[in-house]
């Protein structure tokens, strides 16, 4: 997790694993962060108590009041639901009908919102494993009331059990200042702009990390690799950043985005949880430079590859896309909502195919050579129509609900 040795350990293996690859002035910037630490928690009505496992950022606490299953947890079941005093249970899911998906921060801060007294998230795929995720912000690292992850099967045990009755909650945690770091290096020419490619490193306490992120970092580094037997050829310094603290609130990001020279970026192909898919998945967040180079990339390789003008506020491109940086979300496409294995004990080495990594790393090597020639133009969108694109989506209204809408009125970044 951020700022705890496993991050560190990750943060050296990949700055060495790039000098190794050819890259230059391979290093590590620091950044302080708000830590948090798991200790024990624990869900239990009457009759026992069952596993569960504290989401990160959760503060420590116990809460015994009457459980509410709210289903889905989107907002009108908020509305029309007293929660106040309530311990509320919602599904990692959300209805194939509704038009957006609502993050689990959302739902956590509606929870607290409409005064409940702890928050328990359901994850809806089968298979005995409690999701995690934190449910903190940047700008509130630490959440108002406790807050715990069950498999999808003890949710059910609980909604038939103890719907109505008491149950009662725990968490305990430490939230220690903690160090974290983003691991990066270069090649190509020495020119103003660049081209960034990135992934985050840190991952949860609970598993491997595999797919998410292991898999987008270990991608990252093959195409350092690639890049660098064809290093003379590239017209535009490529940068490749491996970011801590992305899974408590783009934390890493958030501080390069502020540091860098954003105006000399050209592109960003940021990579987060892309080997568990074959079909490589590109969200251009509406650059149609973007979109037009994913298009020449399939043609060239006749791969399938997937792509969204859709907003995607929840990785590492971000804090650059909002500014009207042009950024690429790289994951990989699967059948079916949801994380699957990621956020859960099971995201684990075996389940990733090295095929799809070996494809993958061909095609965003093409594609990161393709945005770093100088013929390549990508066209910049005004802050405001980012914006605009993430009202149209309904996207904002989460964003606003957890204190992550970063626009005034007229479309400017909040600096």
């Amino acid at each position: 997790m951020a700022g705890q040795p496993g991050e560190r350990e990750g943060l050296e293996l990949v700055r060495d694993a790039l000098a190794d690859a050819g890259c230059r002035n391979a290093r590590i910037d620091e950044f302080e962060l708000q830590g948090w630490e798991r200790g024990d928690a624990g869900i239990a009505d009457g009759r026992r108590r069952e596993p569960c496992i504290a989401l990160p950022r959760s503060p420590s606490g116990t809460a015994t009041a009457d459980l509410v299953d709210l289903g889905y947890g989107v907002p009108s079941d908020f509305e029309e639901a007293d929660v106040e005093g309530k311990v509320v249970m919602v599904s990692s899911d959300t209805p194939d009908d509704f038009d957006r998906f609502i993050h689990r921060t959302e739902k956590y801060y509606y929870a607290v919102d409409h005064g409940a007294a702890a928050f328990v998230f359901r994850n809806h795929v089968e298979g005995c494993l409690p999701p995690t995720g934190s449910v903190g912000t940047d700008d509130d690292p630490i959440g108002d009331i406790p807050a715990v992850g069950v498999s999808a099967e003890v949710g059910a045990r609980l909604a038939r059990r103890a719907e109505g009755d008491s149950v009662t909650v725990d968490v305990d945690c430490e939230t220690p200042e903690a160090t974290s770091g983003n691991a990066m290096a270069e090649l190509g020419p020495d020119t103003d702009e660049e081209v960034l490619v990135s992934s985050h490193v840190d991952a949860h306490d609970i598993a491997e990390g595999a797919m998410d992120n292991g898999a987008g970092t270990a991608t990252i580094v093959e195409v350092a690799t690639a890049l660098a037997g064809m290093e003379d050829e590239l017209d535009t310094r490529v940068r490749f950043v491996a970011y801590g603290a992305e899974e408590v609130g783009l934390v890493g990001s958030g501080v390069e985005a502020e540091r860098a020279d954003r105006d000399a970026i050209e592109a960003i192909v940021n990579v987060d949880s892309n080997v568990f898919g074959r079909t490589l998945s590109l969200s251009t967040h509406g650059f149609d430079d973007l979109t037009a180079a994913a298009e020449r990339l399939a043609d060239r390789f006749d791969h399938p590859v997937s792509t969204s003008e859709e907003q995607v506020p929840h990785s590492d491109h971000w804090p650059f896309v909002i500014h009207g940086v042009p950024g690429y979300m790289v994951s990989g496409e699967t059948e079916g909502r949801g994380r699957g294995w990621g956020h859960t004990e099971a995201d684990t080495l075996e389940k990733l195919e090295p095929r799809n990594l070996r494809e993958q790393a061909i095609l965003l090597t093409a594609l990161v050579a393709d945005l770093a020639d100088a013929d390549t133009d990508v066209a910049r969108r005004e802050p405001s129509e980012i914006a605009a694109a993430l009202e149209a989506e309904d996207k904002a209204t989460g964003m606003k609900v957890i204190g992550d809408w970063p626009y005034d009125e007229d479309g400017t970044v909040i600096e």
